[in-house]
């Protein structure tokens, strides 16, 4: 067996020993057993990808560790692994998330063993998804991913919890369909005669060419917007606002820091890679939208006043922003892509989790009714402040390496269209700081007004622990940004080759 797929193995024992576990001690035992292996996991992949790599080219063994077993040879399905370093970057956020969400969900109740069938079965699909390089296969774990939603909101949630549910629910299984038809056109649009993501780019690009050339574009919108959908493009984005703010906290955790990010990662895997004519020739017109994510997700943080609803519209900001890096379509812009997926994975996991376990004490996330946190809850605060600085951009932390890729890889674009909308999407840095300061401002500090908050205690060990793994995560990758860069790189540069082989295709309105 490839050991890649220990990574779907591993959940499925945690789902088997949780159906055994008969209390609360062994449930718990089962989650920090299993969470702490794929971290292991995670870390053991990184450290021997990256050794490897250096020994072997990206552009002549694109993917590593691969394998490959017929599933369904009537359309020559298969269960395809394999890993480069984008994919690589991700199983380690996946990792990282999932160990941290299970000491975030330490004391949840009730239904704990439920909830954590379901929470494992998510993550499956996450791992899954990453480590596969067949379109189905890809398709069939995204699937598994988005079906625990459901009920993780439905039942654990808060608020108005079944109409998120349901909003969720159905606006992604939309995007499930475009992304199912975008899947077959490709299939039988370029003949390869497989689903293969590598072997279908080197038939497309190499002597045979798209064989129905003329509905690539169309291959290419289906498969975009059902991705994109996912990623809270705009004005596909609306179910991830009611959706984070329903959700329990390791399932926003979850759902922000990975599950959004797989659909910035199939955007690039798939309709870029797969279709890089259709890309350059269309791009601009997604660019628009991703563009306006970026502004509009902040502008809307500004003007809400629940804990959760702020993070969930500034997620629609930074997802925005993995996906308009993306259509510029360069080494460095789609590099400091990947980096936004890391750095909003991790600080936007950090805030949910900081806003449940407020939350589980003050029993609101109304900002008007919250106020001194900082003289109550001084530890919980004092992360706050820091999962703040991370999302505005301070140097020193995450968000800054990521957001300054991005930007400097997007201005070196030439052109007055790219270049406007470089600089529009710039201002978000300005627009996070003013909602991300007056948030902090309005709960930390002055004088607590509610009398019952006074009373409140600090974190516990288990959510201490879960929030110093993040922040340490947080500092860690904006102090030493070069290995994942150059990790990443590795993954980033033979898509960009066969983009820049289309650029003949490439079409600006202006």
């Amino acid at each position: 067996m490839n050991f890649l797929s220990i990574f779907v193995l591993i959940p499925l024992l945690m789902l088997f020993g949780l159906w055994v576990a008969r209390n609360l001690n062994q449930v718990r035992g089962v989650m920090v057993a299993g969470s702490t292996s794929l971290l292991a996991l995670a870390v053991y992949l990184t450290f021997i990808f990256i050794a490897d790599r250096q020994t072997l080219s990206a552009e002549e063994f694109p993917m590593l560790y691969t394998a490959s077993f017929d599933w369904f040879p009537a359309l020559n399905i298969k269960y395809s692994v394999g890993v480069d370093g984008i994919s690589v970057a991700m199983l380690l956020l996946s990792a990282i998330i999932v160990f941290t969400g299970t000491f975030a969900s330490w004391q949840l109740k009730p239904l704990t063993k439920e909830y954590f069938l379901w929470f494992t079965l998510l993550s499956m699909g996450v791992f899954g998804f990453f480590i596969s390089i067949d379109m189905f296969a890809m398709f069939m774990f995204y699937e598994i991913a988005l079906i625990p939603m459901y009920l993780l909101i439905g039942v654990w949630g808060s608020g108005k919890k079944e109409y998120s549910a349901m909003k969720l629910t159905l606006m992604l299984m939309g995007g499930s369909a475009f992304l199912m038809c975008g899947i077959f056109g490709i299939y039988y649009g370029t003949g390869a005669a497989t689903m293969n993501i590598i072997d279908i780019a080197n038939h497309t690009n190499g002597a045979q060419p798209f064989a129905a050339d003329s509905l690539q574009n169309l291959w290419f919108v289906f498969t975009f917007a059902g991705f994109g959908v996912l990623g809270a493009m705009f004005p596909f984005h609306t179910w991830s606002p009611d959706g984070h703010a329903s959700a329990p906290t390791a399932v926003s955790m979850l759902h922000a820091g990975v599950l959004m990010k797989l659909g910035g990662y199939g955007c690039f895997r798939i309709a870029m890679y797969l279709m890089p004519e259709a890309a350059n020739e269309l791009g601009w017109i997604f660019l628009i939208l991703t563009g306006i994510s970026v502004v509009y997700g902040a502008f809307s943080a500004c003007v809400q006043t629940d804990l959760k609803y702020i993070n969930a519209y500034s997620s629609v900001s930074h997802c925005g922003l993995v996906l308009f890096a993306i259509l510029m379509m360069n080494q460095v812009a789609c590099t400091g892509a990947i980096l936004q997926m890391l750095s909003h994975g991790l600080m936007t996991a950090l805030f949910f989790a900081l806003i449940g376990m407020i939350y589980g004490r003050t029993h609101t996330r109304d900002v008007r009714e919250l106020s001194g946190l900082m003289r109550i809850m001084p530890f919980l605060a004092v992360c706050y402040v820091i999962a703040g600085l991370a999302n505005l951009g301070l140097p020193g932390l995450s968000g800054f390496v990521a957001e300054m890729t991005i930007f400097v890889g997007s201005f070196s674009n030439e052109g007055t269209f790219y270049t406007t909308l470089t600089v529009i999407a710039c201002t978000s840095i300005v627009i996070t700081a003013v909602y991300i300061l007056r948030l902090v401002g309005k709960i930390l500090y002055g004088v607590c007004t509610n009398e019952h908050h006074l009373a409140l205690t600090d974190a516990t060990w288990d959510e201490r622990f879960s929030v110093v793994c993040l922040i340490l995560s947080v500092a860690g990758l904006g102090l030493a940004p070069w290995w994942v860069s150059d990790m990443i790189g590795t993954g980033v540069s033979p898509i960009i080759t066969v983009i820049d082989s289309a650029k003949d295709f490439l079409y600006v309105p202006f």
